[in-house]
Parts: C-alpha cells; structure tokens; sequence
C-alpha cells in the first residue's frame, strides 16, 4: 500500500509499504479520515520531536486518525470487534501512531486494543470530525477545562484562532467564560465574535491589555506570542503554552516574577477528554470547520500548513 512517510533525508514523500498485520493486543483499522496537523510540520522539518528525540524513519506520520476495524490479533484486551467504528487516542509523540510507530497518512493502520487506545464514535458524527477531535479537540479541550481550569465568570485570552484556537475559544465559550482572542488573520478575526462566540477579536496578543484577564492559553507559541501573554496578563494570572509554532522564546521574567505568573505547557489529553469532545461535536454545541482533501493531497496540505494557508481544519478522506 501507498503511505505519506518521514524520510531519513528529511524528506515527506508518499511510499510503497508493508500492509500492516496487527499483533497480541492489537487490531487493523481500515482508516477513513486522518486530520492534519501542524505539529506533523514541525517532525518533518526536525523543530519539534518527542522527550526521546526525533522519530526513527521513515515513519507513516498522522496521528489524527478514524475509521473501521478489520481484524483483530490475538489475546484483545477490551471488547472491541470488527465492524466497530473508532478513533485512535493520541496519547503523545513517544507512545502513538504517527509519533513513535506508523501513523493514519496510510490506508491502514494499527491500533492497540486496550480501552484507552481508542475512543468509539457516536452514531451519526462522522470520521472527519472524529478524527480531528482525537487531537485538535483533545488537546484545547484539556488546555482550557483542565490545564486552565476555565469556567463561568473567567475573563480568558485565546491567542491564535486555528484549528486548536478556534475549537478551544469555542470550548471557554460553553463553559461560561467571558473570552477575547488574538488572531493577525482579518478574515478569521472578525468573524470570530459571530462565528465562536467570544466577545472581542483583536489583532496582537499584547492588544489585550487592560482587559483583567485570569487567564491566557497561547495555541500559536510563536515565541512573541508567549512574551505578549506574560506582559498583558493579570497580576496572579496564568499563560497556558500549547502551541509551538516556534522552538524558543525570549520573555520578560521580571514581568513573570512580579506579576507572580505562573506559565505551564499542555499537551495532549487522554480518552476522557476525547468523549468529551466527540459529546460537544455530536449535539451541535461545537462546530469544527473542516478542510476537507483527498489522500493524494496530503503532501500539498502539509505545505499549506506550513504556510499558514489553512483556515480550516484540514482532514484527508481515506478509503471513502
């Protein structure tokens, strides 16, 4: 079969492979949506990787994965069955599809068959959505109800409305949060306040000043960004780092010390967070705007990422 690999070279290209034949507690998933995502962007061009480093290659990388089981290995460990339409759980670079052995850019992929590997998903929602939100949702719905502990009444930042940004405004939004964001893009910014609910859109991160925010959750981490959110935050406030669209950042740490900052990375979420997501997604609650492609376009979505041109979640549709 065809699949979208990292190259030792460093190169993204699309490669004949091994079907794949599941093991002692796995399963094979037929895959029909895997959602892509900026932190892929960062693997290939070598900026981000993993506590252990960069991923061995080639690797099938995509980590946002959905679709059908086809077999199943010896010994499973939960009651998963074939015909089962599920999600891969992201759980990280350094245990997971697409981070430390083969992702869903493919037309199969394994799954391991323990219950926290993999997420059913509800009737009617489809694969597109349900991808994405084994990532994108997991990961802004854990950095804004857990790592940010935002609820009712909160005067929150959003900075960045991307996939992440816009799903995790939406999320601070029902949760009764009282919610500005940051995004330079004019179009994706003033449509915000109709669009996600927040009650004001502005250009820069530092643009938020004067607002008496309690919390800041930077999904951009262009390294001003994360700067910006320590010099406009409340005294006692918080800056929640998910986004990391830059290596390093330099910032004020006498504004971090004096206001008593605290700054705190997030990343990822666990299955909880995901039914979570999926429950939002499937009672209408939240929208995620999709950028829909097809398999043979995966390597021209990951330079739209990279240029910044996707103004949507992009997903591939697989199999279908």
């Amino acid at each position: 079969m065809k699949a979208w690999q990292l190259n030792s070279d460093g190169s993204f290209t699309r490669n004949e492979v091994q079907e794949p034949v599941p093991g002692p507690h796995e399963f094979l998933l037929e895959v029909k949506a895997a959602g892509l995502c900026h932190s892929d962007v960062g693997l290939i061009d070598g900026t981000i990787g993993g506590p252990a480093g960069p991923p061995r290659t080639p690797i099938t990388l995509g980590h946002e994965i959905a679709g059908t089981v086809v077999a199943l290995g010896p010994d499973p460990l939960s009651g998963i069955a074939i015909g089962d339409r599920v999600a891969l759980q992201a759980t990280g670079f350094d245990d997971s599809p697409g981070g430390s052995r083969d992702g869903g850019y493919a037309p199969l992929v394994i799954g391991r068959t323990a219950e926290a590997s993999y997420v059913p998903i509800p009737e009617g929602l489809g694969f597109e959505h349900a991808a994405v939100a084994t990532d994108a949702g997991t990961t802004s719905y854990n950095a804004v109800m857990n790592v940010g502990r935002v609820g009712a009444g909160k005067r929150v930042g959003i900075v960045g409305l991307g996939g992440l940004g816009a799903i995790g405004a939406r999320i601070a939004v029902l949760a009764g949060a009282e919610v500005y964001a940051a995004e330079p893009r004019d179009a994706v910014r003033e449509s915000a306040p109709s669009r996600l609910g927040v009650k004001a859109a502005v250009n820069d991160v530092r643009d938020l000043a004067g607002l008496g925010l309690e919390i800041i959750i930077d999904f951009a981490g262009f390294g001003s960004t994360t700067a910006g959110a320590i010099d406009v935050i409340n005294v006692g406030g918080g800056v929640v780092q998910v986004g990391i669209g830059r290596a390093e950042a330099t910032i004020s740490t006498t504004a971090l010390v004096a206001k008593m900052v605290t700054l705190v990375g997030s990343l990822g979420g666990t299955r909880t967070e995901t039914e979570a997501v999926l429950g939002l997604i499937a009672s209408g609650d939240l929208s995620v705007e999709l950028d829909e492609i097809d398999f043979e376009s995966i390597g021209d979505g990951i330079d739209r990422l990279r240029r910044g041109d996707a103004l949507g979640r992009l997903v591939a549709r697989i199999n279908q």
